[in-house]
């Protein structure tokens, strides 16, 4: 939906699956929210916004809490779906410690959304305009947010010693109907020695064929092959949407990162939200079409302050 105010789901829904790290049956529901509400995670009578204040670790998963401890993991996909598909405002129930994986991909919650729908809200929405550019190196690994007036881009570029993924590049203007086709579809990955010292940890234990694309050195290891020639870039992609939308709001800007991953999204993303003469809040004050076009706000948002930290989902060890 592309529009300049908030929007919200008209209902709730509720999808069912298996944590891919305990294996174990969990169900996630999202429904509507408030204007200004941003992405709220509950659990029984516990209540996690999805910002950066509430990420209390990073091994192998994002895990959101608060003084009372850790309450959800892995909700990378969930978020990617709501921001992907031009939500601002939801509440995210679940009934176990993490969030399902699903298929490995944001699809299910996309046809989750799809099923609630998406509705108005009588207020402007609001985004985090990147102002100048935030560059981080983390060994091999580049990654900057820069300015760029036509809305959120990601260029990214991986290079794996893998030969069955190699080198693949992959650029993206955000919108929802170019989410759906272009990224939502695409699977977590990793190489199948990489997976069985995760097992071997105890970590990864509901990671399957049925949700990730395995590989060995010479091809990939599903009877039903890749969904996109080049799946492992665009879910690359599809990681930084739901590793950006612990911004809180959504980015006008450009993302770009050569052999990055989820620890890199949080070391730009961080870097960017330190520095607070590199981003504003801004808002809508029309219909949005191609261009987001926006009033200027003060500098700052309370929620989007401190420190960033993005997740790792287990077959993707890179």
């Amino acid at each position: 939906m592309k529009s300049s105010r908030q929007t919200t789901l008209r209902s709730q829904v509720t999808v069912t699956g298996i944590g891919v790290h305990s294996g174990t049956p969990v169900s996630v529901t999202i429904g509507p929210a408030d204007i200004n509400s941003g992405f709220v995670f509950t659990r029984a009578d516990r209540e996690v916004a999805a910002i950066a204040a509430s990420v209390i670790a990073t091994d192998f998963a994002t895990v959101l809490g608060d003084h009372q401890g850790a309450f959800v993991s892995t909700a990378e996909h969930v978020l990617a779906a709501l921001r992907g598909m031009g939500v601002d405002n939801a509440t995210i129930e679940v009934d176990g410690p993490e969030v399902p994986i699903m298929d490995g991909s944001a699809a299910p919650f996309v046809d989750a959304i799809d099923r609630a729908g998406i509705v108005q809200q009588n207020a402007a929405r609001r985004f985090i305009e990147v102002l100048k550019p935030v560059q981080v190196e983390l060994g091999e690994s580049f990654g900057e947010l820069r300015p760029y007036a036509g809305g959120f881009r990601a260029e990214l570029e991986i290079d794996f010693a893998n030969s069955p993924i190699g080198r693949q590049a992959y650029a993206f203007d955000l919108d929802a109907d170019s989410f759906r086709r272009d990224i939502s579809r695409a699977r977590t990955f990793g190489c199948m020695g990489d997976v069985t010292k995760l097992w071997s940890a105890g970590y990864a234990l509901g990671a399957s064929l049925e949700n990730s694309v395995v590989f060995d050195e010479t091809r990939v290891l599903n009877t039903e092959g890749l969904r996109y020639a080049d799946e492992c870039v665009r879910h690359k992609v599809l990681d930084v949407v739901g590793d950006l939308a612990l911004a809180g709001l959504p980015l006008i800007g450009l993302y770009r990162s050569v052999r990055g991953g989820h620890k890199l999204n949080h070391a730009v993303l961080t870097a960017l939200m330190a520095d607070r003469h590199a981003w504003r809040v801004v808002e809508a004050t029309e219909p949005v079409l191609e261009r987001p076009v926006v009033a200027r706000r003060a500098r700052g948002h309370a929620d989007v302050a401190g420190g960033m930290v993005a997740a790792a989902f287990a077959p993707d060890v890179s």
